[in-house]
């Protein structure tokens, strides 16, 4: 997440930066990582199931006969939360799916009658089977199930399976398996990594080959989704997670750089960018963000994140500060300002907009507002949305052509076709043609 040159220099003059990142460069596909992936998948698929079992026990440590979880199982991960854990996932389970359904309400079929007897029309219709990946390594994110799962599920694709790895104890974890029963998951699988997209993508798991696979995941599970896209349908390819702020004067210093380290904790190569009309804030947030990493328990993570990959940028108005932030096209974008409409009304290139004070990644990521957060990153956001209900639609279209609509048609087919040369083309426009003038009433 950086500003490119060309804007830079026709900026010139209007902003100024007060924290740069380092010269470290971006995450970019590794070789060593593709190659792995490859190698992988082809023994996966030559090898099928035992392949699979084989990378379970090598990679996810995993010792059970099957890697299937059993319906009571799901049922049943629940029990193993607080009262207060289960209240909370039920809580962004529930959001995420209205808001899903709201999504899904907007999406109406349609037709029109282009002329007297030619009808067109489209429907939407949901993907037969969908894969969801649910990360749940180092930190178990347990709403990636509702914007998976359960936004799939809203939009009335029929199966949706799931697979997470296993924790550091050997077994799945229970608040990302209760999550996924929240969300309406028809078959659990404990299995990570590359081996569990090649599993369902392949069909060996007991179900046929999924059409989609979803969720975030490392950097071989972004580089299997990478390789497997065109045998199958992907979410996106999604790098390090982002966040951006834009505020002014009348902004908390403390606020924003909680919020900017909130998802430098994601990675140590996750990028948190502020840009800001005011110096004396931008500097302010930059001393108060070395004040919080020093006690931060994940500072380990956040600190070399912003030190390598934070940046505060002044800008002289509020017009500059959105050609920055619109070239920067960041996944999360934060609005702390006294006019966040004016904002609003005028950026273009973002995953997800959070307006306000008192709105903050964290409520998104965490499945409180309802919204999606599997979103793009590294600049994706200027021709790409996230992840939503129409994801997982197919808007199919249809037409219904009359006889008496014919000679509007099949005339000016013949005409294009005799220029192009294709005369098959033109043959069953005139066929057609010379059924009407023989009476023939079908």
């Amino acid at each position: 997440m950086r500003f490119s040159p060309r804007l830079l220099g026709a900026l010139a003059g209007r902003f100024d930066h007060l924290k740069a990142p380092s010269e470290t460069p971006a995450a970019q596909q590794d070789p060593a990582v593709a190659q792995r992936v490859s190698e992988m998948l082809g023994e996966i698929e030559r090898d099928g199931h035992d392949a699979v079992l084989r990378y379970a026990r090598e990679l996810d440590g995993w010792q059970e006969p099957d890697v299937e979880l059993s319906p009571a199982a799901v049922r049943a991960s629940g029990d193993a939360l607080t009262p207060e854990h289960r209240a909370a996932l039920e809580l962004g389970a529930e959001r995420t799916r209205r808001f899903a359904e709201l999504q899904r309400a907007g999406l109406s079929d349609a037709e029109i009658e282009l002329a007297p007897g030619l009808t067109t029309g489209y429907r939407y219709v949901p993907v037969g089977s969908v894969g969801a990946y649910l990360p749940a390594g180092r930190f178990p994110l347990t709403a990636g199930a509702f914007m998976t799962v359960g936004v799939a599920k809203a939009a009335g694709v029929p199966t949706v399976i799931a697979c997470l790895p296993p924790g550091k104890d050997g077994k799945a974890d229970p608040a990302v398996v209760y999550s996924a029963h929240l969300s309406g998951v028809d078959r659990v699988f404990v299995l990570g990594g590359v081996q569990a997209l090649a599993a369902m993508s392949f069909g060996l798991l007991g179900e046929e080959p999924v059409d989609m696979i979803v969720g975030a995941g490392n950097a071989f599970v972004a580089e299997a989704k990478r390789q497997l896209f065109g045998r199958v349908a992907i979410d996106l390819l999604a790098g390090p997670s982002e966040v951006a702020v834009i505020a002014d004067e009348t902004a908390d210093p403390e606020l924003v750089a909680a919020d900017l380290l909130g998802q430098a904790e994601h990675g140590v190569n996750s990028p948190a960018a502020l840009v800001t009309t005011s110096r004396e804030l931008g500097e302010k947030v930059v001393e108060e963000a070395d004040k919080q990493l020093a006690s931060l328990p994940t500072a380990e993570i956040a600190g070399p994140a912003w030190r390598d990959y934070g940046s505060v940028t002044w800008a002289q108005d509020r017009e500059t500060a959105v050609a920055l932030m619109d070239d920067l096209a960041p996944e999360h974008l934060e609005i702390q300002t006294a006019d966040d409409d004016y904002y609003h009304d005028a950026l273009r290139n973002y995953g997800s907009i959070f307006l306000g004070t008192w709105s903050t990644v964290a409520y998104s990521d965490k499945g409180m507002a309802g919204t999606n957060h599997v979103l793009p990153t590294a600049g994706g956001a200027r021709h790409s949305a996230g992840l939503s209900v129409s994801r997982f639609l197919k808007p199919l279209t249809y037409q219904r052509v009359s006889r008496e609509a014919t000679p509007l048609l099949a005339e000016a087919v013949e005409t294009i076709s005799d220029y192009e040369g294709m005369a098959a083309h033109k043959a069953t426009a005139t066929l057609r043609l010379e059924r009407l003038r023989e009476g023939d009433a079908r």
